[in-house]
């Protein structure tokens, strides 16, 4: 079963731009090679730590989004813990969050076309009905919606 992941390494600060790159590239070929894909990367370049990891005041940060399965990011997570590059590294399965934004704003549409309708409203907003300025026409965020506990 294919899954979203994010995945953030924190690299040495000794390490130059190459050995980066080639840490990318090695991370790439594993990707490929147990038939996932990498979506994004996103190297958000050397940065202060929040606190000291093993004597580092400084890493190069490096986001990727993986899809793929728990094999491949059970080698990936192997893989990163022996490099002597990276100081840390974090997994994280970002499609559960994805369907819980997705079937609250449903919920969240829903309630709106209902409350609409009972002002007497037509359920769909209007062009230029909202508050100024607002872009996105199709939601409703002025009221806080909690679930219902009936």
């Amino acid at each position: 079963m294919s899954r979203k992941y994010e995945l953030v390494y924190l690299v040495s600060p000794d390490a130059s731009d190459d050995q980066v790159a080639e840490l990318h590239t090695q991370v790439d070929d594993i990707v490929q090679r147990l038939g996932g894909q990498i979506e994004n990367t996103d190297n958000w370049g050397r940065r202060r730590l929040a606190y000291e990891i093993s004597r580092h005041k400084e890493a190069t940060y490096v986001l990727e989004t993986i899809t793929g399965s728990g094999d491949l990011l059970k080698e990936i997570d192997r893989r990163l813990k022996v490099s002597d590059l990276v100081i840390r590294h974090l997994i994280v399965r970002i499609d559960e969050d994805q369907e819980v934004i997705e079937r609250t704003r449903t919920k969240r549409g829903e309630a709106s076309r209902r409350r609409r309708t009972v002002r007497g409203l037509p359920p769909e907003r209007q062009p230029g009905e909202g508050q100024r300025g607002e872009q996105d026409d199709d939601r409703d965020d002025r009221f806080d919606m909690t679930e219902d506990r009936r």
